[in-house]
């Protein structure tokens, strides 16, 4: 069997809180990612879910090392690259690139889409600049725009099209792995199916794998082959696309998914309003974290963690009561 292309063990990402000078507190440790394992295979896409604060981007930018790990390990196809230098990471940064939530500020505006997507090229010193130029020519059709469009500046386009400008930016050195954080979060309905498509259509073509981040669980079944579910920076469950949606075995992506909106009401689903509001990550609750809010918690609960465990066909949950277990 190949090696994955992604593979991590027990991944933590901490920051230490600054005190405010008017306040007279010891600052703390903020856990965003706590002991996270998951593996991505190759042209594959993987789906990160979960509320505001869940820990889903700080993964995303721990793998691309925008974050360096408090701890654990991060292997890209067998190498380890969490605790590599800036030097040792420039190869792995070509090969890993980022589509990232708000088209408006994630280009530069001083920029014309030309200089925008010959830049990584730059960098990377490849090409000559005759070649790089013909380079955003190809690609600039690949996404959708035309060739004219490369002389514009990013003000002259709207939402939709300013993604499709980041996206060429993205594959323009021919990546293995592209994080996409809330890539369509930030666009109307109407084009989110555009942009989705043309991810998916780039990912036939040239066989990438996505981290595909979003809070939208509609959009995550849409485009993911395999789901992880966060809840303050732990796992909560993982599992291939179609057994996720078909059995969910905790109580906070059963919660999840009777937000989804119906469009039927014949078949409307009874909707679970968590209680509470989100613990901050740096004091979260003893015992299984999603218990001060979880409908079905008990003793157990509040003082012991819930080991992720596979309960089978690699359906993965931690639950001291999983819910839907295949007998």
């Amino acid at each position: 069997m190949s090696k994955p292309l992604i593979e991590v063990k027990d991944l933590k990402v901490y920051f230490k809180q600054k005190s405010p000078k008017l306040l007279s507190f010891k600052p703390g440790i903020l856990k965003a990612v706590d002991q996270v394992s998951f593996s991505i295979e190759k042209g594959k896409t993987f789906g990160l879910v979960g509320e505001s604060g869940s820990g889903k981007s700080t993964i995303g930018k721990a793998i691309l090392r925008y974050h360096k790990p408090t701890g654990g390990e991060i292997f890209y196809e067998g190498t380890e690259i969490g605790a590599m230098g800036e030097k040792e990471l420039l190869p792995y940064r070509k090969k890993m690139q980022s589509v990232f939530q708000d088209p408006y500020s994630s280009l530069d505006p001083s920029h014309t889409v030309q200089d925008i997507i010959c830049e990584p090229m730059a960098i990377h010193k490849m090409y000559t600049p005759k070649e790089r130029k013909e380079r955003a020519k190809e690609l600039i059709r690949v996404v959708g725009l035309k060739e004219q469009d490369l002389l514009k500046y990013p003000h002259e386009f709207s939402g939709g099209q300013r993604q499709r400008i980041g996206i060429a930016r993205a594959i323009v050195l021919g990546p293995k792995l592209m994080v996409c954080d809330e890539p369509v979060s930030a666009l109307d309905v109407s084009v989110q199916a555009q942009v989705l498509n043309l991810l998916m259509d780039l990912q036939k073509e040239m066989g990438m794998a996505y981290i595909f981040i979003s809070h939208d669980l509609s959009v995550i079944k849409h485009i993911s082959d395999r789901i992880m579910v966060m809840y303050l920076g732990h796992v909560v469950e993982l599992a291939d696309k179609d057994d996720l949606y078909k059995r969910t075995m905790h109580p906070y992506t059963t919660a999840l998914l009777s937000a989804i909106p119906v469009p039927d009401r014949k078949h409307k689903k009874e909707k679970i309003v968590l209680e509470g509001d989100l613990p901050s990550p740096a004091n979260p609750p003893s015992g299984c974290v999603f218990h001060t809010r979880c409908y079905k918690a008990q003793e157990i609960c509040k003082t012991q963690v819930p080991e992720l465990r596979d309960c089978g066909n690699g359906h993965c949950c931690a639950c001291h009561f999983p819910e839907n277990q295949p007998e």
